[in-house]
């Protein structure tokens, strides 16, 4: 998936998120009027950027996916505000959260903006669910000027993403550790990288494997372990791993061959292939043993709650 411009070719596919009931229902303009006509014409409006970029998120395979925005680009206060729609067919795959990291990275990088900003309703408790999810900070001091674009509107959420923020700057996705993968560069001749059972990942290896060949927007896993220790890595490609236990559920985007997640305590785990023919590699501590899986997530629940 990458963000490019606006194509005339995307204004179909624009218009049917428009016309989504379960897309539009929270969002804050009336788009259920707009036409065809309208989608073609706002296109053509945003081939060059000023005080506003629009952009479209597309697939690998460029099919548009929906829309991500800077409005209002504020030079004298280095803000903006940030917007973002995706198709139905788009939700879950990870097009939300690369269109957002991608659009606010961009701000900082290509247009020297110090904050970007934006609002939710609070009834709209998919989107607070996912930037509370990522810790986006929510911002208080909102200035008058851009409160009074929506004047007309109450119980808003509002939050902002600052200049310095690293968006996967953590150490472990709900108690289960982030790891570096050891790597040694060569100049012109890419990268190795090693680990070792006891030394970089606290227990032995008795078993490796691998998934690949995997279409983008396949889930798979579904299922959590008893006993079983593991490393998870992704040598080539993006894959969205998610995780659940006792702590919650997070996720965290698997690209860069030397980072890794080991998973050590009982949690329920989701792969997303946001990239066809991303490769999954797994280091575990026990032989396949098929009584130590937890494949219904009732049952995992249950379980969770009664070793806790």
């Amino acid at each position: 998936m990458y963000l490019r411009k606006l194509q005339l070719k995307d204004a179909p596919l624009m218009l049917e998120w428009m016309h989504d009931e379960s897309v539009v229902q929270d969002l804050h303009i009336n788009f259920k009027s707009k036409t065809l006509s309208d989608c073609e014409e706002f296109i053509k409006n945003n081939q060059s950027f000023t005080e506003n970029v629009n952009l479209a998120i597309a697939s690998d395979e460029d099919e548009y996916m929906g829309t991500v925005s800077l409005k209002h680009i504020d030079k004298k206060n280095s803000s903006a505000e940030f917007a973002i729609t995706v198709r139905k067919e788009a939700m879950g795959r990870g097009y939300s959260w690369f269109g957002m990291t991608a659009i606010i990275e961009k701000a900082f990088s290509e247009y020297g903006l110090e904050s970007v900003y934006w609002c939710v309703s609070r009834k709209n408790n998919r989107a607070v669910r996912f930037y509370d999810k990522h810790s986006f900070h929510e911002a208080i001091d909102i200035a008058p000027e851009i409160l009074n674009r929506y004047s007309d509107e109450d119980d808003l959420k509002w939050y902002s993403a600052l200049r310095g923020d690293i968006f996967e700057n953590r150490d472990t996705v709900v108690g289960c550790k982030i790891v570096h993968i050891k790597t040694i560069p060569t100049v012109g001749a890419g990268e190795l990288s090693f680990y070792e059972a006891n030394h970089d990942i606290d227990f032995e290896i008795k078993r490796q494997y691998y998934i690949s060949k995997v279409p983008e927007g396949i889930r798979r896993g579904f299922h959590a372990h008893k006993e079983l220790k593991q490393l998870l890595f992704c040598p080539y490609g993006r894959i969205q791993l998610i995780l659940e236990n006792e702590l919650g559920r997070e996720e965290i985007e698997l690209s860069d061959p030397s980072i890794g997640v080991v998973i050590d305590r009982p949690t329920w785990r989701e792969m997303l292939w946001l990239q066809k023919d991303s490769v999954l590699c797994v280091a575990a501590s026990e032989y396949y043993e098929v009584e130590d899986y937890i494949r219904d997530y009732n049952e995992f629940k249950k379980y969770i709650k009664k070793e806790n």
